[in-house]
């Protein structure tokens, strides 16, 4: 195994520096003690908790998870207490965790990301916050806020005004220019993004001739959707210059490089953990492994090393063959 301290594998989102690169993704690594047994937690950057909202939330109809080839489709439909309770039973065991705690935040109006923002980044234990807007607005037809410039903007503005502490804007994939969302989260106040969520997706079972998943549609996540993560975050590096963590079926350290030459400042590791409790440090040790093969100090000189000079958007129209 090659010697970290001889590598500078930093990253840094906002005023938060991360010793490390990794970070485990929300909904796939608990609070991160559920890991403990298996992984030295000291060795990753952060542990995403799982999103919160201002009320109870019972979640979607079972089953909630569908495997897919390649991958694997989830509506849970936000499963949580609430943030009440939540900061009332949850949060100070956080503050055990060998590394940064980031906040998961969810909502179905911007006055509730304001709202549950507020109350959990005032607490010690969360070093920064992720806005999860990938939720619908009940006041605009159900429109998913990550799929608007305007209602994008909205959240991280009411956010922002809420707390110091740095913004992690997580944007959709299901939506035609990634780019002008990730400019509109920028602009209003976030210090970073995490690219990309899950892609909207269904399986039906032939048998009983009804969709797999209680809730007809879920988020795919895993390996199949890799490709279409990379190319986001290659597109939101090419539009932005805050950090950002590339994330959506990362499984390998070859994976992670490709998010790291493609724009991406940290890597979020999300469905391989259910295979692989290890992945995050697994990743690491390959990427270390990388430099030292390559004499590469630090991470940050080969951050975006593939974006430059590639196609601009007249020559990829009509790649789809």
């Amino acid at each position: 195994m090659v010697d970290s301290t001889a590598f500078d594998v930093s990253a840094r989102i906002g005023s938060l520096v991360l010793p490390f690169p990794t970070v485990g993704l929300s909904g796939c690594y608990g609070s991160g003690a559920e890991f403990a047994p298996y992984v030295d937690l000291s060795r990753l950057g952060a542990v995403v908790l799982k999103s919160v909202t201002r009320r109870p939330r019972m979640g979607n109809p079972t089953p909630r998870i569908v495997h897919t080839p390649a991958g694997m489709l989830n509506a849970i439909g936000l499963q949580n207490p609430g943030i009440e309770w939540y900061l009332q039973h949850d949060v100070a065991k956080f503050a055990q965790t060998p590394c940064a705690t980031i906040g998961s935040v969810a909502g179905f109006s911007v006055d509730d990301y304001a709202y549950v923002c507020d109350r959990l980044a005032a607490r010690s234990e969360i070093a920064a916050i992720e806005l999860n807007i990938s939720c619908p607005n009940v006041a605009h037809e159900g429109e998913t806020f990550a799929c608007d410039p305007d209602l994008t903007a909205r959240v991280v503005r009411a956010a922002r005004a809420t707390t110091e502490k740095p913004l992690i804007a997580k944007l959709s994939p299901n939506v035609t220019d990634i780019g002008t969302i990730a400019r509109a989260a920028v602009d209003a106040g976030a210090d970073a993004l995490a690219v990309v969520n899950t892609v909207r997706g269904m399986a039906i079972d032939i048998y009983q001739r009804k969709p797999r998943l209680g809730n007809v549609t879920g988020g795919l996540s895993g390996a199949a959707i890799r490709p279409i993560a990379l190319l986001a975050v290659y597109e939101v590096a090419r539009a932005v210059s805050v950090p950002i963590i590339g994330q959506g079926g990362i499984e390998t350290a070859s994976d992670a490089l490709e998010f790291l030459l493609a724009g991406a400042s940290a890597i979020g590791i999300g469905t391989a953990n259910f295979a692989d409790p290890r992945a995050p440090i697994t990743i690491l040790d390959g990427i270390l492994a990388y430099m030292a093969q390559r004499n590469v100090r630090a991470l940050r000189d080969i951050v975006g090393a593939a974006n430059t000079g590639f196609a601009n958007s007249n020559q990829i129209e009509g790649d789809e063959g």
